[in-house]
């Protein structure tokens, strides 16, 4: 082979080697644009009416969803509380985008439906406007099955977060309960907590340790806070109040 022609064969190669890098230069920004032109930056929903939140995210290609109602002396009701993702996310077109909505302040009164029986409680209870999450039962021999023995938040609660009942109702003795009412660990040492709940049957996942503030001593007229005990559950998850039943995997958190 002459000189010539290894030199003809080495600027070829070249060529092809320069036209496959702009080739694949090409198709990665075409890629980026197409990638990033599919993307949106999540508005703020906060303090917005429903509607006017639906319009603005149906503009951006997202979907909206209420998934939630609370109680709220900060926002007046109709208006969006909370959102999720937050506001500048950027996600996807045709993301769903969870708002829960304000209620306003508290004006409902809540009913005391201990010793009723289940069907007339639901039916108090929503005539108050309150929703009724599904009863728990559990066995009891001292009230006639189908009595509420039970509820949570209790009667005439104040400053409650949703508009939603539970109901723990009498069922046959012997009867294997179908479920419990989530109880308030917190403060609690977390080796009771656990005992109490596994004595129950409910799953408990191995406990997550944290640190916590030093409370300050106070000053002048504001009293002390009252530190937290070593061992002690500062977190649960579900919250009280809630149905959980065998499946229910709780989760706490415990002061280090």
């Amino acid at each position: 082979m002459s000189g010539r022609t290894f030199i003809n064969l080495f600027q070829l190669a070249l060529l092809l080697m320069v036209l496959l890098a702009v080739a694949l230069i090409s198709a990665v920004v075409t890629m980026s644009f197409a990638i990033h032109g599919a993307e949106v930056q999540v508005p703020a929903l906060k303090g917005m009416t429903v509607a006017q939140a639906r319009a603005q995210t149906a503009g951006l290609g997202l979907n909206l969803d209420v998934d939630n109602r609370y109680y709220s002396g900060e926002v007046a009701a109709g208006h969006i509380r909370t959102q999720s993702p937050q506001a500048g996310s950027v996600v996807r077109r045709e993301w769903l985008v969870r708002v829960a909505e304000s209620l306003g302040p508290q004006q409902v009164d809540v009913p005391d439906t201990l010793g009723l029986s289940e069907h007339a409680a639901e039916l108090i209870l929503r005539r108050a406007s309150l929703d009724v999450a599904l009863p728990v039962h559990l066995p009891s021999g001292s009230v006639a099955e189908g009595t509420v023995i039970a509820q949570d938040p209790p009667a005439h609660a104040q400053d409650i977060a949703q508009p939603s009942v539970s109901l723990l109702v009498a069922a046959p003795s012997g009867e294997h309960p179908d479920g419990w009412v989530m109880p308030d660990m917190k403060g609690m040492q977390a080796s009771a907590a656990v005992a109490t709940m596994s004595k129950a049957g409910i799953r408990v996942a191995p406990a997550v340790f944290a640190g916590v503030n030093i409370p300050s001593v106070g000053q002048g007229a504001v009293a002390p806070s009252v530190p937290v005990a070593p061992g002690a559950v500062i977190a649960q998850s579900p919250v009280a109040g809630v149905r959980i039943d065998q499946s229910t995997l709780v989760k706490i958190t415990v002061a280090r």
